[in-house]
């Protein structure tokens, strides 16, 4: 995988920076946030194939919104080199808005590169009702992740083969 190695420095500016808006969205609109993302580990964050698949993640992502009816107050598209991003105040309820995101990680072809996180009015993230797998071996993801069981090399690999198959 190519791409901008991105620092550890940078990666918690760009965290702390969700979080913040997050809140602020929280407390201008009082309704649940979605914070849309991709899940890629290691130090390159975005290439222009990770950037097409969160293209089409949001696309999937706003279809079903609409589709559900459900009205998007605000939204805040970020690309940076620390990756994609959309963050947006949704007036729906938070566990309701979890079920969908969670299915659309679930069955799309991309889905396990999403990572689409539902934020309460209270701030708290939801859980998801089912462990992700892991890319490599389909045991339960943060296991996998805390013991470092498979290495940068391995994962992008199998990010790579993922958004090869899907474009």
């Amino acid at each position: 995988m190519q791409g901008y190695e991105v620092t550890l420095p940078e990666m918690l500016a760009c965290r702390e920076h969700r979080a913040l808006l997050q809140q602020e969205l929280i407390a201008r609109y009082h309704c649940p946030v979605i914070s849309f993302c991709m899940n890629i580990p290691g130090p390159i964050k975005t290439t222009p194939q990770i950037r097409s698949a969160f293209e089409y993640g949001l696309k999937i992502l706003e279809e079903q919104l609409t589709l559900q009816k459900i009205p998007v107050l605000e939204a805040i598209p970020i690309h940076e080199v620390t990756g994609d991003e959309w963050i947006a105040a949704v007036k729906f309820p938070a566990s309701s808005i979890k079920t969908l995101t969670t299915q659309i990680e679930e069955t799309d072809c991309f889905g396990r590169l999403f990572d689409i996180d539902v934020i309460d009015i209270t701030g708290e993230k939801l859980s998801r009702p089912i462990y992700r797998k892991c890319l490599i071996c389909g045991r339960q993801a943060q296991e996998c992740a805390s013991s470092r069981r498979h290495s940068v090399k391995e994962m992008q690999d199998k990010i790579e083969e993922i958004l090869e198959k899907g474009m």
